[in-house]
């Protein structure tokens, strides 16, 4: 097996940043609105963005300092300044919109109107909400953490949310977000984004409370199929005990069939069945 294996002291951080974002993806975009101590409206995406915390919740995201002149972003004087923000989800519906933000427009700019957004005031801190996102969130901004002073060091932003907002059109019957009304992108490599929707979701089951019993419990015969891919083995192995054994009269089904018959039947989420089709003898 063949790797190209890179230690960072040994290139460019321009090319070190293509190679890690390119493969730590996809990743969740926080677009922040934020507000200068004149009251100036900022608003930009970032892909350095992630949930940390429910209790209390914590979102934290990094605008780093550019690659190419070590300069830093209006949202992080800006929070230094007035430290609060909105952490606003960006839909596909709204993603070119979003893109046009990260212009580096002149401080002072509103990119609300550069990008055609529309504001929605917040209420509990200063900074704006995008009324065209699916879910926003009033942070306070408990502590600025800088990683380092030169391009392409980041600057973690720890905010803790005070205040959430769910457009009542992305719940399911039960209340609970559907990711396919959510319909969010994430950020990948280079200029590429994916699209959280449609086929592009999928669920894997997870037993909250009984232990699964582990590629080392599977029979040999499955354990080394052919056929049966590492996630096959690994949604048969979810399972907290083994089924028993199924004697079946006259069966003149190869082990290979079998596993193919079982393949199909893991890719339809039919587990049980699967199982049943495994263990004939």
């Amino acid at each position: 097996m063949s790797y190209l294996t890179i230690d960072p002291k040994e290139i460019s951080t321009a090319k070190l940043q293509g190679y890690l974002q390119g493969a730590i993806a996809p990743r969740p975009i926080a677009f922040a609105s934020t507000v200068d101590k004149n009251g100036n409206v900022n608003l930009s995406p970032f892909s350095f963005f992630n949930l940390f915390s429910t209790n209390p919740p914590v979102a934290i995201f990094s605008p780093s300092r550019r690659v190419r002149d070590n300069t830093t972003k209006h949202t992080l004087e800006n929070v230094l300044e007035i430290p609060e923000v909105t952490i606003n989800i960006v839909s596909y519906s709204m993603v070119e919109q979003a893109s046009l933000t990260s212009c580096e427009y002149s401080q002072g700019v509103n990119e609300f109107v550069k990008a055609g957004l529309t504001e929605l005031p917040s209420e509990k801190v200063k900074p704006p909400r995008v009324a065209e996102s699916p879910a926003s969130f009033e942070c306070k901004v408990n502590q600025v953490i800088s990683l380092g002073t030169e391009g392409g060091a980041g600057n973690l932003i720890v905010c803790e949310i005070i205040l959430a907002h769910f457009k009542k059109e992305i719940l399911d019957e039960h209340g609970h977000v559907d990711p396919q009304k959510l319909d969010a992108v994430a950020r990948m490599g280079g200029d590429f984004y994916c699209r959280a929707h449609g086929e592009n979701i999928f669920s894997v089951p997870k037993p909250n409370t009984k232990l699964g019993i582990g590629f080392d419990q599977l029979p040999e015969s499955i354990r080394n199929s052919k056929i049966l891919s590492g996630n096959d083995l690994g949604r048969l192995a979810n399972i907290d005990k083994l089924p028993e054994i199924k004697v079946t009269k006259n069966n003149s089904t190869n082990v290979d069939a079998r596993h193919q018959l079982a393949k199909k039947l893991l890719s339809e989420g039919r587990v049980e069945e699967a199982w049943e089709t495994l263990l004939e003898s």
